[in-house]
């Protein structure tokens, strides 16, 4: 698959604070690729040194072959995490003028912002002001601002934030589709379960460093060990017995206990003792959010050797 962008060995400083160090990644055409860390890791400086709004003190960017002083910015689209649009300006003004920065075609824009409102259901909105929008009619415009041009790389700065459900659902939908049709896209967002769902692989950062970089799939495999959840009053005593437990969890009867790497499931569920109080079990892999508060809280429950395959 074809690299999009690729950064190398990216680093950032301020007042000798070094905010990022050694980060390395790409972006493929057609994928969907999640930036992931803690607040104060190092993603938004990330971004920022990728859209050119700030430069590295070492390393590199590419955008399809072109290096970072030659990259062609109406190529790119870029939602921010802090929003901002003209409130007076009216909706279908405002896309057409960041459109027009982008030196696209203001009838195909036109055309293009109208399908996009209808199908956010923001029909008849396009000659209304910003400022007479809702907070998630605004996300919409300057989502539908972000892609008016046909990027080829899209980067989304926390694309979900303050949307309900059903807004949420049209958006993942998008992005899939813009993926599906080729665009890459590089998306930060702290809702682990959305990530989960529709990314390909993660490039997650810690204290400005990398942790871990793969496919979903592998992370999930790699790191994601298995848990058991059994609702049941049952005393600590009798738990700390069962073999190939990491550690213990325990809410009222509710107890979570999260099992070694190389536990096979069939074989541990035999070796439960017979006085285990058992109403409800059940096993799954944690989930990325488990992953993400492991890393940022520096529990160090995860396996040894995270972070190594892109």
């Amino acid at each position: 698959m074809t690299n999009v962008l690729t950064v190398k060995n990216l680093g950032k400083s301020f007042k000798l604070k070094q905010i990022i160090k050694n980060i390395s990644f790409d972006v493929r055409k057609g994928e969907i690729m999640a930036i992931l860390g803690p607040n104060g890791a190092g993603k938004s400086t990330t971004i920022r040194t990728i859209m050119g709004i700030m430069y590295p003190d070492e390393g590199s960017i590419e955008f399809n072959g072109h290096a970072e002083n030659e990259i062609p910015r109406q190529k790119i689209g870029y939602l921010p995490e802090e929003r901002g649009l003209y409130k007076n300006v009216k909706v279908m003004d405002m896309i057409l003028y960041l459109a027009d920065l982008k030196d696209y075609p203001k009838k195909k824009a036109k055309e293009r912002a109208l399908s996009y409102l209808a199908k956010f259901g923001l029909e008849g909105k396009d000659k209304v002001s910003v400022e007479e929008l809702s907070k998630g009619m605004g996300q919409k415009v300057q989502f539908i601002a972000s892609i008016i041009h046909e990027p080829e790389l899209l980067i989304l700065d926390e694309p979900f934030s303050g949307l309900d459900p059903v807004s949420q659902e049209t958006f993942k939908q998008e992005i899939r589709e813009l993926a599906n049709n080729g665009t890459a896209i590089l998306l930060s967002s702290h809702q682990m379960n959305v990530v989960e769902e529709l990314c390909d692989r993660l490039y997650m950062i810690h204290r400005g460093e990398k942790v871990i970089y793969g496919a979903m799939e592998d992370v999930k495999n790699e790191y994601a060990n298995f848990k058991c959840t059994i609702k049941g009053q049952n005393p600590i005593t009798l738990l700390e017995t069962i073999p190939n437990v990491l550690r213990i969890e325990q809410n009222g009867d509710v107890t979570v206990l999260y099992l070694t790497q190389d536990v096979i499931v069939p074989l541990w569920l035999r070796k439960l003792p017979e006085q285990l109080t058992v109403q409800e079990l059940s096993i799954d892999k944690i989930s990325l959010h488990e992953i993400f508060i492991d890393i940022a809280t520096d529990q160090h429950q995860l396996p040894e050797g995270v972070g190594s395959h892109a």
